[in-house]
């Protein structure tokens, strides 16, 4: 299993592979050492190895996606839309629909070869490779099963954020 995550000491991207047979995580940047938490992964040690919660903050409220690069995900599309608006320019309506074709068909293409990961709501960690997701996992097998992104949820990571970094500036703030 894989780990990418803000180290809370000094907030550099760390990306440490193997953490299923690890104690703790070590930042690369600071050096800094964050333990890690006994319940998070279950059957650690063994092939069967799940993740239960994050493990880098306390939530246990991760949620799926898919493991590619967002920005790259974006610029897939506005290079099809720009292509596609100067076929259109240049009245080459075949063209224009057979871009735009091209550019749906690439996206369905990743999306589904694309393998999952889990990501924190709180703290955005994400984490990828064997373990992360438990397919039909249930809490009598010792896994749990994540879903997809939920904006209830996420909204209220963000809200929490938020007031955490006010209380921090303004701590007489009600």
């Amino acid at each position: 299993m894989r780990i990418t995550y803000a180290c809370p000491a000094c907030h550099a991207t760390t990306s440490i592979d193997g953490i299923e047979t690890r104690e703790s995580l070590d930042c690369a940047a600071c050096g800094a050492v964050l333990p890690i938490p006994a319940d998070a992964i279950a059957g650690r040690g063994t092939p069967q190895a799940r993740l239960q919660r994050c493990m880098v903050c306390p939530s246990l409220e991760l949620f799926v996606r898919k493991d590619f690069p967002q920005r790259l995900g974006l610029a897939i599309v506005v290079a099809g839309l720009a292509a596609s608006c100067v076929a259109w320019a240049n009245r080459e309506l075949v063209a224009t629909f057979g871009i735009l074709f091209g550019t749906a068909l690439l996206d369905v293409t990743l999306f589904f070869l694309m393998p999952d990961c889990l990501s924190c709501y709180r703290c955005g960690t994400r984490y990828s490779g064997p373990g992360v997701t438990t397919p039909g996992g249930s809490p009598a097998a010792g896994g749990r099963e994540f879903g997809g992104f939920d904006l209830e949820t996420h909204e209220k990571h963000r809200q929490l954020v938020a007031r955490t970094k006010r209380l921090a500036s303004d701590p007489t703030h009600p």
